[in-house]
């Protein structure tokens, strides 16, 4: 008999499996025994998101219903689709709409790019008291309350602030500019970048230091100066991060700063700083129209749910990076 032969009659011995880890045949009861302590640090997050995230939820069926202060909290009766063709057909709420959407838009085209250049202009820097100078001022607005930057926008751009000051020492005239609804969009943009930009840069310095050198050594010999370098190994580098913070961005991007907004605008400014969480509030708290305030939030919400998602689309089959 050949060896081939001998071979091919040889049985061949049975396959084993590895052997299962202790830890996948732990029950989860025995790992909540184990590891009891770990598992309670996450009962109140859990409480919170349960109480103020998803109970509230339970309250937009008054969105469907007509409820009457002092009565039943879920509405007194079935209304069906009433209210939704209320602020469909209702030419207020399409301009706040739009308001929504361009300072949603510009609050991204500005807010979301500007700590990536930041973080990569830090990154950069190799002095490291400079470095620390920088994003210790940097990081300070973001600390500072809402109802604080706001009063230093007022105090700022009145008849007799500081820009109006220079103005007229610059021979011209005073502009009220927190009574010009053209001046809105500026200064609400404005104001959002100087107080998030430097926070914003905290998670992409992370993503920085897990960049490997090699990357750049190999970069340097095969001659890339440092634009090439942060464009071939640095932006790839931090990828990941960007796309996630992008897909967070665009999930708020219906829930444009409403406490900002609401401190800042006025009567006179509604053409172009009214957006829906102020519509609501005035619909809401204002007109006591609970109903109808339900019924638009409602709406907002699947607007913003509709783009998280497929922005998640997009980036897991452009980018192949996506939240879930």
């Amino acid at each position: 008999m050949s060896i081939q032969t001998r071979a091919a009659a040889t049985p061949s011995p049975p396959k084993t499996r590895p052997p299962v880890p202790r830890a996948a045949r732990r029950t989860w009861r025995r790992a909540l025994r184990r590891d009891w302590q770990l598992y309670s640090l996450a009962i109140l997050p859990l409480l919170f998101f349960l109480i103020f995230r998803y109970l509230p939820m339970l309250g937009n069926v008054i969105a469907f219903r007509r409820f009457q202060p002092g009565g039943n909290i879920f509405g007194e009766y079935w209304v069906g689709l009433r209210y939704v063709k209320m602020f469909l057909s209702d030419p207020t709420f399409w301009n706040v709409f739009t308001n929504t959407l361009v300072l949603g838009t510009l609050t991204l085209l500005f807010c979301f790019p500007l700590p990536i250049v930041l973080a990569l202009l830090l990154n950069e820097v190799r002095a490291r008291r400079l470095k620390r100078f920088v994003q210790s001022v940097s990081y300070l607005p973001h600390f500072l309350s809402i109802v604080i930057v706001a009063a230093m926008v007022m105090q700022l751009l009145s008849m007799d602030g500081t820009v109006n000051t220079l103005v007229r020492a610059a021979g011209g005239e005073a502009i009220p500019f927190l009574q010009r609804p053209e001046w809105f969009r500026t200064i609400y943009v404005s104001s959002e970048v100087w107080q998030t930009v430097g926070w914003g840069t905290i998670l992409y310095l992370a993503a920085l230091t897990t960049i490997d050198d090699d990357l750049y050594e190999a970069a340097r010999i095969d001659g890339a100066n440092r634009w090439r370098q942060t464009w071939h190994v640095t932006l790839p580098g931090i990828r990941p991060t960007m796309v996630t913070l992008l897909i967070l961005n665009i999930g708020a991007f219906m829930a444009v700063g409403f406490e900002k907004i609401l401190l800042l605008y006025n009567p006179l400014t509604y053409p172009t700083a009214d957006v829906i969480s102020t519509y609501l509030f005035r619909m809401g708290f204002a007109s006591s129209n609970f109903s109808y305030a339900a019924a638009i939030g409602l709406f907002e919400a699947v607007i913003g749910l509709i783009l998280v998602m497929s922005a998640n689309l997009i980036a897991r089959r452009t980018v192949g990076t996506s939240l879930w």
